[in-house]
């Protein structure tokens, strides 16, 4: 129930049917009696300047997760952002300060990582594959070389994109090996598809299904699609013994990052 009283805070994209964010902060709002709310908004991009003028005086509103498409969109248009946001040119997440200034940060590494971490991966001296590198790829990658992993490979489907990501990786992380594209997912402890391929129910793979053939049961194979909760490529990787890691569980376990950043939740919950 919304009251008067009822502070704010929101998920910005486009679409925006398939997130989890708002039936998981609300559950936790409403389980830990917080008089605070969650709202799904789906905006077009022509309309994202009017957006932020109007959050930066909606006083009532602490907060936005943001989310495909715009989360490099709106890292340059705020009044601030981290400095890890600032290296990755993307946010995923937005403070409204008191006095209606936007600060913004990305926490979709740390949010994998913590998921990771619950599926028993650790990260430091591991070999990791991650598929697309756009926003939620560039930060997962940035977070696995801050946690230590030995190597990493990037795929996208933009070689540009792949290589300006492969050269911030190197400037920031001398000592992580950085490929760019693989010829085999043998010796991959980590498999991450960062794409949307297989959003939809699509049935689509982010790879080539001949790749498959390489996969090793003992790589943890995680997506960020969040609808279907079990993806073509998590179902294929389940199929070859690989434990598996989902989109909804990304988006759980970084609940605490995006609601600290926002003010409205401890960091651990």
């Amino acid at each position: 129930m919304l009251h008067g009283s009822t502070e704010l805070v929101a998920i910005v994209g486009s679409p925006i049917t398939q997130v989890k964010s708002p039936e998981n902060f609300n559950r936790w709002f409403q389980a830990n009696g917080q008089n605070l709310a969650m709202l799904p908004i789906d905006i077009r991009e022509d309309a994202l300047d009017a957006f932020l003028d109007t959050l930066r005086g909606w006083q009532n509103l602490r907060g936005v997760v943001v989310t495909v498409p715009y989360k490099q969109v709106l890292a340059g248009r705020l009044d601030a952002v981290s400095e890890r946001a600032a290296a990755l040119g993307s946010v995923n997440v937005i403070r409204r300060q008191a006095d209606g200034r936007l600060l913004g940060d990305n926490v979709d590494g740390e949010g994998f990582l913590n998921a990771a971490c619950l599926n028993g991966f650790q990260a430091r001296g591991k070999r990791a594959l991650v598929i697309g590198a756009g926003g939620v790829g560039s930060a997962i990658a940035w977070s696995l070389c801050q946690a230590g992993v030995s190597s990493l490979a990037l795929s996208d489907a933009s070689t540009a994109r792949c290589e300006t990501l492969a050269g911030l990786l190197r400037k920031a992380f001398g000592a992580v090996q950085i490929e760019i594209g693989y010829d085999s997912l043998a010796g991959f402890e980590l498999l991450v598809n960062a794409t949307p391929v297989g959003m939809g129910g699509t049935g689509e793979l982010p790879l080539p299904a001949e790749h498959l053939h390489s996969l090793q049961a003992s790589t943890l194979v995680a997506d960020v699609v969040t609808s279907p909760e079990i993806t073509p490529l998590l179902a294929a990787a389940r199929e070859r013994g690989c434990s598996i890691q989902t989109g909804p569980q990304m988006a759980f376990a970084q609940l605490g990052n995006l609601g600290h950043f926002m003010g409205v939740t401890p960091l651990q919950l």
